[in-house]
């Protein structure tokens, strides 16, 4: 493993998510100062505001060639597109806390609000739908496009892993361990969407039959955060608490790597065409990991 580190020019920022652009440089979100950053090929940084409290979240790539991101703490979503140009848009539940984005199968952004237990999606045109979700709070937290052509979430108080058809049908599926806490979730190629257990300490699987494995890891005082699907086979994870970088294969075997820092607070995670892994710590730094 070759690692490098590259702190960004703000102590205190807190890089959060991240994602490749389409312009192929590496696009985050400095979740305390309520920025966007972007660091390109040469290791340049380039740092866009985006509002004083607006905590931005997770970001990804739209269908329209832009960022889009989510304010957990500002409440609306934002689009940035690769020139610096930003707009935001607010959905119609007031302090929803936006918190998980994706582009979805339907040409549409898909996105979950932690806040009031809904899942929202963004027309092309700009307009918002809602679809609220059973359960007093379940916490929606991270989406991804599912292999069924649906979205697949965590519900992170819910317990569960939730499904929405571009229709807006939900399915939920409650988790064999009591409080695990799911936070991310990827499609792998498997066919089948791997998770992870922040609370458990667990990696879990879940195809699209409902049917859900759970991998405890080595270390379940972990926290488990963000999960990608590694194109060779398996996932890539980040363990937040303590400041490793995890890899699952298809079998359940894991596989850990430390990483720069002891208190490095790894969050999300994003693959280049390259084959490097893009870490977002929110200490302060991102990280480039090739294997």
């Amino acid at each position: 493993m070759l690692i490098d580190q590259f702190a960004v020019p703000t102590p205190g920022s807190g890089p959060y998510g991240v994602t490749i652009g389409p312009d192929d440089a590496v696009w985050f979100t400095l979740v305390h100062s309520g920025e966007i950053g972007r660091l390109d090929a040469a290791g340049r940084f380039t740092v866009h505001p985006v509002a004083d409290g607006s905590g931005p979240t997770v970001i990804t790539n739209g269908p329209d060639g832009a960022l889009w991101f989510t304010e957990y703490q500002g409440h609306h979503i934002g689009r940035i597109t690769v020139d610096g140009e930003l707009t935001r848009l607010a959905p119609p539940t007031p302090d929803s806390g936006p918190y998980g984005i994706t582009a979805g199968p339907d040409g549409a952004l898909w996105f979950t609000e932690l806040a009031t237990a809904k899942i929202g999606r963004i027309a092309a045109d700009g307009t918002i739908t809602e679809f609220a979700l059973p359960g007093e709070n379940p916490m929606p937290g991270m989406i991804t496009p599912g292999p069924d052509d649906a979205l697949w979430f965590t519900m992170n108080a819910g317990n569960a892993v939730g499904r929405i058809s571009t229709g807006g049908e939900i399915t939920i599926h409650p988790l064999p361990t009591a409080g695990a806490g799911p936070v991310g979730i990827t499609a792998a190629g498997d066919g089948a969407l791997w998770f992870v257990e922040i609370l458990a300490g667990q990696i879990g699987r879940i195809g699209t039959d409902g049917e859900i494995i759970e991998f405890p890891l080595p270390d379940r005082l972990a926290k488990p955060h963000a999960i990608i699907a590694d194109p060779a086979g398996g996932c890539w994870f980040t363990e937040w608490a303590a400041n490793r970088l995890g890899h699952i294969d298809p079998e359940g075997v894991i596989t850990e790597y430390p990483l720069p820092e002891a208190t490095g607070e790894p969050h999300g995670l994003a693959l280049a065409a390259d084959g490097s892994l893009w870490i977002a710590q929110e200490s302060g730094a991102l990280v480039s990991v090739r294997r």
